[in-house]
């Protein structure tokens, strides 16, 4: 697990760990003994009942913002599914706030002697960057590659695969004359569950849906030809299959946390033959009963 760097003095503020009148931890609404350890995260709060359905028990419903959660049990499996909004800036609370609520005392307001590493699965939808990932099926990211800045926030290395990969990523893009990319692998322990069945490849999070995925409205763009080096890109048995707004985030932050990440998508609009799908939600619902067989019994 990576050494997770604190502050000299061992007890949290209040202003830094927001604690609400019933003990739940601020934006999620949620208290320590409400989370599983096995954790789906949605951005659609209403995406969040689509997958509960599916559980044989519900013990608890919270809702505060964007931020809907319910714990329950497939079997003797306990899950939560949470919503966090869309983009990786929500992102950034969802995973510190799921960090603290696993590995923070409430009480004491100090970080455990014995860290909790949680399984956190993002069940979400993306567009495709490759012709042969068509419109209506999934893919399991390998790496989250972040166009965003958010852990440009936060110390953090990378080993030697994510720099290869990353070095080859800015030098087919030179992208890195104006951004700042980085590159996090998908939990392993996750990964090799989700393999019959899906498209593999390197999931590229954008911070926006319009300019920032190459879609022109009334905007010029200060990278027009962003989806052609995205697609182009390759190094090794490495290429990026799909790109959407919450990947890499989660994948950046859970590493540094120590905590085992995976990124599923349905596949509902394909960037290279211009296609959509005809049926979202008959597709995302195939995704959610697939993963939840999986995830019942890791």
């Amino acid at each position: 697990m990576p050494k997770i760097i604190v502050a000299m003095s061992s007890r949290i503020a209040e202003s830094e760990l927001i604690i609400n009148d019933r003990g739940a931890i601020y934006h999620l609404d949620i208290r320590p003994e409400e989370l599983a350890d096995t954790i789906i995260t949605v951005g659609d709060p209403g995406r969040v009942a689509l997958i509960s359905q599916h559980f044989d028990s519900i013990e608890f419903k919270n809702e505060h913002r964007e931020f809907v959660s319910h714990t329950g049990y497939i079997g003797t499996k306990r899950i939560t599914v949470l919503s966090s909004g869309i983009g990786p800036d929500n992102i950034d609370i969802v995973m510190n706030e799921l960090d603290a609520l696993a590995n923070i005392d409430f009480e004491t307001r100090e970080i455990k002697p014995q860290l909790k590493s949680l399984h956190i699965v993002r069940i979400g939808t993306s567009g495709s960057l490759q012709a042969d990932i068509p419109v209506d099926s999934f893919v399991a990211g390998t790496h989250g590659l972040g166009l965003d800045n958010v852990m440009s926030f936060y110390r953090h290395e990378s080993n030697e695969h994510e720099n290869e990969l990353l070095n080859a990523f800015m030098s087919h893009t030179s992208l890195d004359n104006h951004l700042s990319p980085y590159i996090s692998m998908a939990g392993s322990s996750l990964l090799k569950n989700f393999v019959d069945g899906y498209h593999q490849g390197i999931t590229v999070t954008c911070p926006g849906f319009f300019g920032p995925q190459g879609r022109v409205l009334r905007l010029g763009l200060t990278y027009p030809s962003l989806v052609d080096q995205l697609t182009t890109f390759s190094y090794g048995p490495y290429r990026i299959s799909n790109f959407e707004m919450e990947t890499s985030a989660i994948y950046g932050l859970g590493k540094l946390l120590g905590h085992q990440c995976l990124s599923v998508n349905a596949i509902i609009a394909n960037r290279i033959s211009k296609t959509f799908t005809k049926n979202a939600a008959q597709t995302m619902d195939r995704l959610i009963t697939k993963s939840l067989e999986i995830l019942s019994q890791i």
